[in-house]
């Protein structure tokens, strides 16, 4: 055995290698991203990005069907996309093993929601795993293979944020699984759902969750650690860490398997306990599930929002008050997330501001054009959402005489845009701008491939995705592509197209800034042609800032990566490279205020 320092991520897609995973699928989004790029690296696989989850499980159900073992990983607003097919495959089970790993993000760090995805292991009824730190992960990232051919099922296993990105000590190093594939048998009764076929399966699934709760009495997966009685405690994943730290004395009973759940052993330490709570975040899974096996629990008015630690433990229980972990007694400016110096959106959302649109956004970094200064979004829901809805209000007869343009990036758009787009155009949509960031990359999530920019996650010989063509070939008849660092050129279509008549497409096109290997600049402020007119300062560019003192601008070179946005909005000429300068007489104002 060999240990090493793995994440949460990482140690998942590590145990899934050694159980024997031939093929890796899924879509990145945070806090997930990691565990499948971890897995392509690791030798003997197939790895590949899917346009989005629900496809990802869909090529993972067919390595499965053929006998491989499939590991597919999304985050938990991802598990939504891939809901339509978990469903089903609860009923069919599998061939080879199936494992899905989803991550959630108590907390809201990076996501539209807060989510518990133990919901779904109940509601399709599918064992669901829930490590509490990167070994218990790695650990059951392999043994879950083996109980998903045992029980013919789906299995998944949840993580947290916390769990995804921490890292520990791992020990690693076994054998990889190198298991004769079980054969592919044509068994309509068990793959084909026709009502007649999954009437019969669902009966099938009711005595296979009954034979996993028997199983789930004596698993492995769940230990139970006695110490006081005075206080019990029934926990599962990062939660365990908590209470453990919290509650030092009380004795835990730790699921490992979190549906379904082991109902005698429950009652067995319920029973020992004088008091017994549970301690868990997001939604009271498990405190709803012990009430319905008959469990008497004490509550524990710990927050349901946000993520847990021992501090609000104590405090739920009234044995100590909240830490500067728990809430920072001093008040610390602001950091509001923006865009990179350079970014390409920049210019779209300063030319929508002027236009007064309702804009309606998506997920991606463009979604920070809702922020000041550049305050050009409406909405955001979820993936592709934009543009279903730019047509909704256009249905609803507008917002006034408000135009409407709905805004979407590149993988979003491959994600579920395109379906979007069909039905706006099948529907007759006339009075749309559809907005199409290419920024040549999934930037947000740390710059994976899409279909548009045809990177894979194993770099395999691939081709793009041609918006342009697509918007046509689903009949769209006002498309065009603008190099979306071109100032003029935005306004100049924006303007066009919402002045059209017609439902059109404009794909704004250049590489995200941190893709770019040779930057100019650093730009500076003529002070003596600056007029102090702000307009470079409501780019909202991280690079540039305006003296208090003087009223001018000022650009920090430190951060400017010579995009040359602020130059081209500059009436003053006052923007310049200073290598360009005229003189040596002329003064400059860079790194900062002066």
């Amino acid at each position: 055995m060999t240990r090493v320092l793995l994440s949460g991520n990482e140690a998942v897609a590590q145990g899934a290698w050694e159980a024997g995973a031939e093929v890796g699928v899924g879509y990145p989004g945070t806090p997930s991203t990691q565990a499948l790029e971890h897995f392509a690296t690791l030798p003997d696989v197939y790895a590949e990005w899917a346009p989005n989850e629900k496809v990802a499980l869909e090529v993972a159900i067919g390595v499965s069907l053929a006998g491989g073992r499939s590991f597919t990983t999304m985050k938990h607003v991802g598990l939504n996309v891939a809901a339509d097919p978990l469903f089903t495959l609860a009923y069919t089970g599998v061939n080879g093993g199936l494992v899905i790993f989803v991550a959630d993000d108590p907390g809201i760090h990076s996501s539209q929601n807060e989510q518990d995805s133990r919901n779904y292991a109940a509601f399709a009824h599918i064992p669901m795993l829930e490590p509490a730190d990167p070994s218990e992960a790695h650990e059951m990232g392999a043994y879950a293979f083996g109980l998903s051919e045992r029980f013919d099922t789906p299995v998944l296993i949840r993580s947290t944020v916390r769990l995804s990105h921490a890292k520990s000590m791992v020990a690693t190093g076994r054998c990889r699984d190198v298991r004769e594939r079980p054969p592919y048998k044509k068994d309509i009764g068990k793959w084909v759902m026709m009502p007649g076929m999954a009437r019969a399966r669902r009966v099938e699934l009711d005595a296979r969750i009954a034979c996993l709760a028997e199983y789930a009495e004596d698993s492995p997966l769940n230990q139970v650690e006695l110490r006081d009685f005075g206080l019990g405690v029934v926990c599962a994943g990062v939660s365990y860490l908590h209470a453990r730290e919290a509650l030092p004395d009380a004795s835990t009973f730790k699921l490992g398997m979190a549906y379904p759940l082991p109902a005698k052993a429950l009652k067995a330490f319920a029973e020992k306990a004088e008091r017994l709570i549970v301690i868990e975040e997001a939604d009271d899974f498990l405190a709803r599930s012990l009430r319905s096996l008959g469990i008497l629990i004490e509550a524990v008015e710990a927050p349901r929002a946000g993520e847990l630690s021992p501090g609000l433990i104590r405090q739920a229980l009234g044995i100590g008050a909240p830490t500067l972990r728990d809430a920072p007694s001093i008040a610390l400016p602001p950091r509001p997330p923006l865009l990179c110096p350079g970014c390409p959106h920049r210019p779209v959302f300063a030319a929508l501001r002027k236009t007064r649109a309702v804009v309606t956004g998506d997920i991606g970094c463009y979604t920070l054009g809702t922020l000041a200064p550049l305050s050009a979004m409406d909405a955001c829901i979820d993936m592709g959402a934009s543009v279903g809805m730019a047509h909704g209000i256009a249905l609803a007869g507008g917002v006034g005489k408000q135009p409407v343009v709905a805004v979407i990036g590149d993988s979003t758009f491959a994600h579920s845009g395109i379906t979007g787009l069909v039905n706006s155009v099948y529907n007759s949509g006339s009075a749309e701008t559809i907005v199409i960031l290419d920024n040549r990359i999934t930037a947000m999530t740390g710059h994976q491939g899409n279909p548009v920019n045809g990177i894979t996650l194993q770099e395999r010989e691939s081709c793009e995705l041609g918006l342009e063509q697509l918007a046509k070939a689903v009949g769209v008849g006002r498309v065009r592509v603008v190099d979306s660092q071109d100032i003029p050129a935005v306004e100049a279509a924006l303007k066009e197209e919402i002045a059209a008549p017609e439902l059109s497409v404009i794909v704004f096109k250049a590489p995200c800034a941190l893709l770019l290997r040779e930057k100019r600049g650093p730009y500076a402020v003529d002070a003596e042609q600056c007029a102090g007119c702000n307009i470079c300062v409501r780019l909202g560019c991280p690079a540039i800032g305006r003296d208090e003192g003087s009223g001018r601008a000022y650009i920090d070179e430190s951060v400017c990566v010579g995009c040359g946005q602020c130059e081209q909005v500059c009436r003053f000429s006052a923007i310049v490279l200073p290598s360009a300068a005229p003189s040596s007489a002329t003064s400059y104002t860079t790194g900062g205020a002066q």
